[in-house]
């Protein structure tokens, strides 16, 4: 026997082991193992490399975000008592869609710490131009703190007038914070916030490597986009920092993407949800309590919101879960804007209920990838959707990154999840859960205004794909649970 049949052999013995301790052993879903199957059978040793560095369940630690003093502003008492007054069928509402979803706020206040705040205001951006110069006059007015947390930091024109603001801030003794993800910021480097943190400005990584080159947490990352100026205002959705959100990109065109500006008290859960992410990242600069930096809320509006948040550190996907209960709730229409569309079977089981329910479903993805696997593997889901008779757009006028889902125009969600088993189950996330009508009717008028430039696809024309396209699809969606 040869050296070469030798290896062979050791490599196959060594790759079943490999798959029987790091796949069953982890217990992971029946999809997801066999897709680690097929990358370990067919790049041997590679694979498990690459299992390692992608595969492996996130260790779940007892209270991994830590905030000693989120009791001093009262979420643990007002979590109690919404909760009860929703068991006595009294808790106050400010309109109908309150009254009609006892029953997801409450999923939402139990399983996630989300409180129901009543009195916001609130103001929709879809442009990039008009979310961030907003952003820029919001900062440019701030008296105490600005915090800012993105996934995406990306060095030009945009981080650059960004960080000489804060810099100038900063210099007049507004406490500044920054958090990014590493990995979604690679190209980000301390130099970059030098003068930022001379200026007495602090700034971190969430989840950063180790070692260069290897990040075992490579494949949980903070997809968060938040900010929170002086307590008062609070920023949620899909733009990141970077020149393509301005539409500059020749590749991906006119970013489309949807962010909420809010004021009232559904900012303390922002800034909650920031202080959090920020003590787990900071091993120097936790925040404590300090008065100060919550000054009592006036009321700004009648808009009711819940800030609900998930990630891999908590095996309840807390987001799908309301995405799920807002589609069977579902009597007339559903409209839905992502880039990704790869629901997991509970997700798509429920829209083809509703389809199947005469509900009229609608769905927006882009014409382009920014993941090939990933657009391929959306492309394989939309097929199943077209079949229940649900409507398909393919949005033609640059690329669509909003998260968006509106329901019978009466309630809606918009946040940084996507609407795939990453932005569910690996990814940390944060959505607001809107129950007010005319912010639903609005983001429903954004989606018909993007329909006036999008193509609808056809069955006919989906079933007409050639045989390469399919085969792309086919290998993508065996590696959806994974991609």
């Amino acid at each position: 026997m040869d050296i070469y049949s030798i290896f062979i052999g050791l490599t196959f013995i060594l790759n079943m082991f490999l798959a029987i301790v790091v796949i069953f052993l982890e217990r992971k879903d029946a999809a997801s193992t066999w897709a680690w199957l097929l990358v370990l059978f067919f790049i041997p040793l590679l694979g498990f490399i690459i299992y390692l560095l992608f595969g492996h369940n996130f260790p779940r630690k007892k209270n991994m975000f830590q905030w000693e003093d989120r009791k001093k502003i009262g979420i643990d008492e007002m979590l109690s008592i919404q909760i009860s007054a929703l068991h006595n069928r009294n808790l106050p509402a400010k309109n109908n869609e309150v009254i009609q979803n006892h029953d997801l706020i409450y999923m939402h206040l139990v399983n996630n710490d989300a409180v129901l705040t009543q009195d916001n205001s609130m103001e929709i951006f879809t442009d990039g131009k008009d979310k961030f110069d907003s952003l820029f006059k919001d900062i440019e007015a701030a008296t105490d703190h600005i915090h800012l947390q993105y996934y995406i930091f990306k060095r030009g024109d945009l981080s650059k007038r960004l960080v000489e603001i804060l810099n100038r801030k900063a210099s007049e003794g507004v406490k500044v914070r920054i958090l990014y993800d590493d990995l979604g910021s690679r190209s980000m480097t301390k130099r970059y916030f030098k003068k930022l943190r001379e200026a007495g400005g602090e700034v971190e990584a969430f989840f950063p490597s180790k070692f260069h080159f290897i990040n075992l947490r490579l494949n949980f990352r903070n997809h968060r986009k938040l900010a929170i100026i002086d307590g008062k205002i609070g920023y949620v959705g899909g733009f990141n920092i970077g020149d393509e959100y301005l539409g500059l990109n020749k590749k991906f065109g006119y970013w489309r993407d949807t962010h909420l500006r809010i004021e009232g008290s559904a900012v303390y859960a922002i800034q909650t949800r920031f202080i959090l992410d920020w003590n787990q990242a900071s091993h120097r600069h936790d925040i404590h309590y300090m008065p100060e930096h919550y000054p009592p809320i006036q009321p700004e509006g009648d808009i009711p919101i819940q800030i609900v948040t998930s990630g891999p550190d908590n095996e309840l996907e807390q987001i799908k879960n309301g995405y799920i209960k807002m589609i069977l709730s579902a009597k007339e229409s559903i409209l839905i804007q992502t880039p990704y569309f790869i629901p997991d079977a509970s997700l798509l089981d429920a829209l083809r209920i509703a389809a199947f329910s005469g509900v009229d479903v609608k769905i927006m993805i882009p014409n382009k990838p920014d993941h090939m696997f990933v657009y391929w593997a959306t492309y394989s889901y939309i097929g199943e959707m077209l079949k229940t008779g649900a409507k398909v757009f393919i949005y033609d006028n640059g690329f669509v990154h909003a998260k968006a889902i509106v329901i019978d125009e009466t309630i809606s969600s918009v946040g940084t999840a996507n609407i795939d088993v990453r932005s569910f189950r690996l990814n940390f996330e944060v959505n607001a859960f809107i129950y007010d009508e005319k912010i639903a009717k609005r983001l429903a008028a954004d989606f018909y205004n993007d329909v006036r430039v999008s193509r609808i696809l056809t069955e006919e024309e989906y079933n007409n794909r050639s045989l390469y396209i399919k085969f792309k699809e086919s290998i993508s969606r065996l590696l959806s649970p994974i991609l």
